[in-house]
C-alpha cells in the first residue's frame, strides 16, 4: 500500500474510533432514559421516611387535583415550556421549563403592573440553567413563591422555588429532585460530559447556598436517576430551608 493510501487509511480508522467513542458515550447518558420503567412505585403512591422514591415522566403525570378540589383530566395540561399568568398581583408559572423562559419570565415580570409579590408554581422541571435564573429574579424582586395543593415541583422546579424571598408548599404539593442532565454537548466524548455534569452540579451546590438552602439537599438528587424523583416529606423541606411546615389545620 502506497504512502499516501496509509495515510488515508489511517485517517479513516481514526475518524471511525472517535465516532465509535462518541456513539458510545451518548448511549452511556441515555440509557438511564430508557431504563423505564422504573422499579420504584407510581408517583401518586404515598411517600413515608426512607420510602420516597417514585418512578417519574414529565410527560406521563397522574391526574392531579386543581386548587378547587376538581382533577386535571391528563397531563396533557401541561404546557411544554412556562405558561406565564399574571392577575391580582400574583404571577403564575405552568408547565416545563424549557431553554429560553428565563427571558420570557423577565419580560413579562418588567411588564406587569402592579409588580408581583407571589409566584405560583405547577412544573415538572426542564431546563436548570432556566430555573437558576428564574429563581434569582424571583429573588431580586422579593417575590414569595407558593406550591399549591395538588401542584407538583419537580427536577429542576425546587430551584424555582428555592429562590422566592420566602417559600410556602402546601400540604398536597409535591416536590421532589433527582440527578439532571445539563444540556451538555451531545458531540463531546463522554469524560468531557461528565466535567460538564460536575460543572453543573458545582453551580447549582453554589446557587442552593446564595439562596440560603442546606446543600445537603442535593444528596437526595444525585442518588436519584432521571427516571425516578426522590420527593421531599414536609421536614425535609424544613430542614434544608426550602419552606417551613405548614401549621396542620386540625389543629
Amino acid at each position: 500500500m502506497s504512502g499516501p493510501r496509509r495515510w488515508l487509511m489511517a485517517v479513516l480508522l481514526g475518524e471511525a474510533a472517535i465516532a465509535a467513542m462518541l456513539l458510545g458515550g451518548d448511549l452511556a447518558r441515555a440509557l438511564p432514559r430508557l431504563a423505564w420503567p422504573s422499579p420504584a412505585p407510581q408517583l401518586t403512591e404515598p411517600v413515608r421516611p426512607g420510602d420516597q422514591t417514585r418512578r417519574f415522566r414529565p410527560d406521563q403525570l397522574p391526574a392531579r387535583p386543581r386548587r378547587d378540589g376538581t382533577p386535571l383530566p391528563d397531563p396533557d395540561e401541561m404546557p411544554d415550556r412556562l405558561r406565564i399568568g399574571l392577575r391580582d398581583g400574583a404571577v403564575t408559572l405552568m408547565g416545563r421549563i424549557a431553554p429560553g423562559d428565563a427571558a420570557r419570565v423577565s419580560s413579562e415580570l418588567e411588564r406587569a403592573e402592579p409588580a408581583p409579590a407571589t409566584a405560583h408554581l405547577d412544573s415538572p422541571g426542564g431546563s436548570v440553567a432556566d430555573a437558576l435564573a428564574i429563581g434569582r429574579m424571583l429573588r431580586d424582586l422579593g417575590i414569595e413563591t407558593r406550591i399549591g395543593a395538588g401542584a407538583v415541583c419537580l427536577s429542576a422546579c425546587p430551584y424555582i422555588l428555592a429562590g422566592g424571598a420566602t417559600r410556602r408548599v402546601a400540604e398536597g404539593a409535591w416536590v421532589g429532585v433527582h440527578q439532571h442532565y445539563f444540556d451538555q454537548n451531545a458531540a463531546l466524548p463522554a469524560i468531557f460530559a461528565i466535567e460538564d455534569i460536575q460543572r453543573g452540579q458545582g453551580e447549582v451546590m453554589g446557587y442552593l447556598i446564595e439562596m440560603g438552602i442546606d446543600p445537603a439537599l442535593m444528596r437526595h438528587a444525585l442518588v436519584t436517576p432521571p427516571n425516578e424523583i426522590y420527593l421531599l416529606l414536609p421536614e425535609e423541606l424544613a430542614r434544608y430551608r426550602l419552606a417551613p411546615r405548614e401549621p396542620d389545620p386540625a389543629g
